[in-house]
């Protein structure tokens, strides 16, 4: 796969792509200095191309740059943060 033109989209509080005429998201909500990554959607024709893992790494990114701590509640940013151990001290207490 190559690399995605992911965009940020404050307004909508999501980080998106399109991929093949498809929206690809990664949604949040901010709560004081906590990003809640709440929903990562991916359309069934383009799964399994590595899309939610490059938004995945591109809202953490982001999440460490503006210092804030992340609340995983998406399976699929939880799965991911998992299977990149570095990002885990992103994680808010619990």
């Amino acid at each position: 796969m190559d690399t995605l033109a992911i965009q940020h989209n404050p307004a909508a509080c999501r980080f998106e792509c399109i991929v093949d005429g498809h929206l690809c998201v990664v949604e949040y909500r901010l709560s004081g200095d906590i990003v809640h990554f709440t929903h990562t959607l991916v359309p069934g024709p383009v799964e399994g191309r590595g899309v939610a893992a490059q938004l995945v790494h591109t809202a953490l990114d982001w999440a460490g740059a503006q210092h804030y701590r992340v609340d995983p509640i998406c399976s699929y940013v939880r799965t991911y943060m998992k299977r990149h151990p570095d990002t885990l001290t992103l994680l808010a207490a619990s």
